[in-house]
């Protein structure tokens, strides 16, 4: 009794301190207090709920006989915004909060929303080694089925809750991708619902012109409800090796030559500054030594990126074997390097064997509670941003984030790039090596300024025939737009289906200078 006594004074003193603070002063300069004793504990509430319902259908096997009533329960929505008059552009009904994207689109408040709840695994084809999923289905949830089964996908973007919609409006990385290219080039079919309300399925011989142009299409040529993805055989453990390397050109030549080894199943670099790095290497195995397995996943773990930065203050290398299903998933508790920012002491000892397991807090929770004064401290002093550049850039590029941005640790993926059809492909007719330059933090160059730094680095991407994913705040014009991007097919296919009055550019969508 004396225990909930002390629980209620606590909260009591820390309401009555907010309240003397004023709340939006405590979210902008203290918000780890609102993190730590609101979001936290509901995050785990949304785990639970997602888990628990996750479970529910798997044991009742609900998921294939309902997915036919839910597509045509879209297929009506479709066809009454039809009979209304197609006045206004379609959009999905899920909230903006919901995503991970960091973006902030005002488009759903005047759209028509379209009410999608699709979010199972329908079917898991071992004959095939193909999973057809709904398009809500989310990284850790496709592998939480999969992995016991045998199985898992050849391309786990990092973080637990990218789904497998965005994955493939978007795009997804691993560092499995200098294998298997981006997510979508994982993906064996896609069904939509389109402007007119049918149902077509596509795949590379299966109208095939769809199929290449719906990736990085945003959502602007149909409504996606389901997608065939390959899968290959699992293994238990990624036996990973760190290999610290100091000199930039040093970093991009030991980069580049890992990245070209097929026989290396992950290949990444982490780098702490302009000339220090540790470059990852990892295979599966099912064979570990038993005395270097690191369980980096257990919620009292070092954040991986502070594990990884270990081997270089000790200038030493490292094997090291981690559970698959950890390894597939290493940056999500700290949501990369991101956490950091939010909860200082999160990688505090301490604080990892207390309230560890609660970490991280949902992504659309720290959306939806950040309110406007943060929303404009964030864009005007804090960048998340992936380039995809090819990897004969590599050099460059990093001295041009160096320059412009000055933000670390940087994110180093490799990934092959096929010449499919489509909005990204290499400039020339082969296949091409590139690499994903991810940048997650607030930027300490002196001459920073949102705008027009972001907008350098982006002309400087189209120079070298790179691109910008989409998924965070994009300044170019239209002509700079399409200009980085190829819009042949999809302005194409937006005139034959008649997206036009449907659905809005891709561009309007997602780019600042048109974001309504």
């Amino acid at each position: 009794m004396s225990a909930l006594w002390s629980v209620g004074a606590g909260l009591l003193l820390l309401l009555l301190w907010v309240r003397h603070r004023g709340l939006e002063a405590v979210l902008v300069h203290h918000r780890w207090v609102f993190v730590c004793f609101f979001l936290l504990p509901l995050s785990i509430l949304f785990d639970i709920y997602y888990q628990l319902r996750a479970w529910a259908v798997w044991r009742l096997h609900s998921a294939p006989r309902q997915h036919a009533q839910r597509v045509r329960h879209i297929q009506e929505q479709v066809r009454e915004w039809k009979k209304e008059g197609s006045k206004r552009y379609m959009c999905t009904g899920r909230p903006g909060w919901l995503t991970v994207s960091l973006r902030v689109g005002k488009y759903k408040k005047i759209h028509k929303n379209i009410m999608i709840n699709l979010m199972d695994v329908l079917e898991v084809d071992s004959e095939r080694q193909v999973v057809r999923v709904e398009p809500l289905v989310s990284m850790g949830q496709l592998t939480a089925h999969l992995n016991p089964m045998g199985w898992t996908i050849p391309v786990v973007p990092e973080l637990d809750d990218l789904t497998v919609g965005g994955l493939i409006m978007g795009t997804g990385i691993e560092s499995s991708s200098h294998i298997y290219g981006l997510f979508q080039h994982t993906c064996v079919a896609y069904e939509l619902v389109l402007a007119d309300g049918s149902l077509v399925r596509c795949s590379p011989t299966e109208n095939s012109d769809l199929f290449y142009a719906v990736p990085w299409s945003c959502g602007t040529l149909g409504f996606l409800v389901a997608a065939e993805i390959k899968m290959i055989p699992a293994k238990k453990y990624v036996k990973i090796h760190y290999e610290p390397v100091r000199g930039l050109q040093k970093i991009c030549e030991k980069f580049t030559e890992e990245s070209k080894k097929k026989e290396n199943s992950f290949v990444e670099g982490l780098m702490y500054s302009l000339d220090e790095a540790v470059i990852m290497t990892g295979v599966l195995t099912d064979e570990p030594e038993q005395s270097k397995i690191n369980r980096i996943g257990n919620y009292y773990k070092p954040w991986f990126f502070k594990h990884v930065e270990k081997y270089l203050k000790a200038d030493r290398t490292g094997v090291e074997y981690i559970p698959s299903r950890h390894y597939y998933h290493r940056h999500t508790r700290s949501i990369f390097w991101e956490l950091q920012d939010i909860i200082p002491f999160g990688n505090n000892p301490v604080f990892r064997y207390l309230f560890g397991w609660m970490v991280p807090p949902k992504i659309s929770l720290l959306k939806l509670t950040q309110g406007e004064a943060i929303r404009k401290l964030y864009e005007q002093h804090h960048v998340v941003q992936d380039m995809l550049v090819p990897m004969k850039s590599l050099e460059k590029s990093i001295q041009t984030f160096h320059v412009d941005l000055n933000v670390y640790p940087i994110w180093l993926c490799p990934f092959i790039l096929p010449n499919n059809p489509g909005m990204v492909h290499p400039k020339g007719n082969e296949a091409e090596l590139y690499v994903d330059i991810g940048a997650y933090g607030e930027p300490k160059s002196k001459q920073f300024e949102a705008r027009a730094s972001m907008r350098q680095m982006e002309k400087f991407v189209r120079s070298v025939h790179g691109f910008q994913m989409l998924y965070a705040d994009c300044y170019m014009t239209r002509e700079e737009f399409w200009d980085m991007f190829d819009g042949s097919l999809y302005h194409k296919l937006r005139e034959e289906m008649n997206c036009k009055d449907a659905f809005p550019e891709v561009y309007d969508k997602i780019c600042k200078a048109a974001r309504h």
